[in-house]
């Protein structure tokens, strides 16, 4: 009972996060592409006007050049989107990674760690890289946007190798995106809506408001609308072994967050009627030289007979994937693979060739320590 509950809270939290997820990041990427397409206004108060159509009805949306003479009665704020998108994800986090960190966060290959320990070291790098990220920004690297970048781009790398020798490909992968996420919302609570509610005070005491706060702003909100992609990839990318299960998955996580940093800033160019292609070509270029590095390479050997596999995977795989797993915690097979007749093992060979020979992310943290020998015997089945 205590699992099939456990399942229902992590599929409520996963559909209200990508409920609120998609509130937030489609407010985002409009404000964006409003701030980029505005054209210049006949009115000086105004940095610039912009008329659109949607849903059988025309729009005429205006921006302040600060704000305006007098503060209207109903002012729209948004912020929920932003807090509930990190609340609903730091949930999910919880839910699966914190309550079955030895199955999905702890590798012993990698490092051996206690569950406490592994949680404790996860905590502790969304608090670090949040204060380091703000660190940079408040510093004098953070005047000079492309200077700024590149400090950010280097911090990435050094985030991505570092949990990568300490966690699960997949528990590493999950933990940087949930470092940006952890970025992205301190941006909106300590950056955006403060230096907005300056700006309402400063219109409600009769004084100038202060032009650095929306300076502030538009740069935090612009951080934000690149590691979008690169956030979502690590929500993605622990349903595909091959990505955080290769044995250089860093530089594989490093490759596809630049790629979708890249092809976002072609999209933010083009929104101004100037995009470099160079962006667009070098984003699609880093997918593809990870889907060629990635790509798995023909084995020798005799092939061996299903009846040989099946020892193996009766041995190391059934525990979990079987119509009632034995395994504690869970209620049913992940991802509804089942291994326990002759039938199912043929039908998901290519599964089993992905998940315990190219990627070797099956078993998690290799709990029913299959060998070597086993791999390499799986290796010469699925081929």
């Amino acid at each position: 009972m205590e699992a099939y509950l456990l399942d229902w809270l992590t599929l409520i939290a996963r559909w209200a996060h990508i409920v609120v997820g998609i509130a937030w990041i489609g407010a985002s990427f409009y404000f964006i592409w409003l701030d980029n397409r505005l054209e210049q206004a006949r009115d000086a108060a105004f940095a610039g006007e912009l008329y659109a159509i949607h849903g059988g009805g025309f729009y005429r949306a205006q921006k302040y050049r600060l704000a305006p003479a007098e503060l209207p009665k109903t002012l729209h704020w948004f912020k929920w989107e932003a807090y509930w998108t990190w609340l609903t994800g730091f949930a999910l986090l919880v839910l699966v990674y914190y309550l079955n960190a030895e199955l999905y966060l702890v590798d012993p290959q990698v490092m051996k760690l206690s569950p406490g320990a592994a949680i404790g070291i996860g905590l502790a790098s969304l608090v670090l890289g949040l204060a380091v990220y703000e660190g940079l920004c408040r510093s004098p690297l953070g005047k000079n946007d492309v200077t700024l970048g590149a400090s950010l781009l280097v911090l990435f790398a050094f985030t991505a190798f570092g949990l990568t020798q300490v966690f699960s490909g997949r528990g590493a992968f999950i933990h940087v995106g949930a470092i940006l996420g952890t970025i992205m919302a301190g941006n909106v609570a300590h950056v955006i809506i403060p230096g907005q509610r300056e700006l309402v005070r400063a219109k409600q005491q009769g004084r100038e408001p202060d032009p650095k706060y929306g300076v502030m702003g538009k740069q935090r909100s612009v951080h934000n609308t690149y590691f979008t992609l690169p956030v979502i990839f690590t929500m993605i990318s622990g349903h595909h072994a091959m990505t955080f299960g290769a044995q250089w998955n860093w530089l594989v996580l490093l490759a596809m967050a630049l790629a979708g940093a890249l092809v976002r800033l072609w999209f933010v160019a083009r929104h101004k009627g100037r995009a470099p292609a160079w962006t667009l070509v070098a984003g699609l270029a880093l997918v593809a030289a990870v889907v060629v590095a990635l790509a798995p390479r023909k084995s020798g050997g005799v092939p061996v007979a299903l009846a040989e596999a099946k020892q193996v995977i009766d041995q190391r795989c059934v525990s979990c994937h079987a119509e009632k797993p034995a395994f504690p915690g869970l209620a049913e097979a992940p991802k509804g693979i089942k291994l326990d007749t002759t039938e199912r093992i043929a039908a998901q060979r290519m599964t089993i060739r992905q998940q315990t020979v190219l990627s070797r992310a099956m078993p998690p943290g290799n709990l029913t320590r299959l060998t070597e020998e086993e791999r390499t015997l799986l290796d010469r089945w699925t081929r």
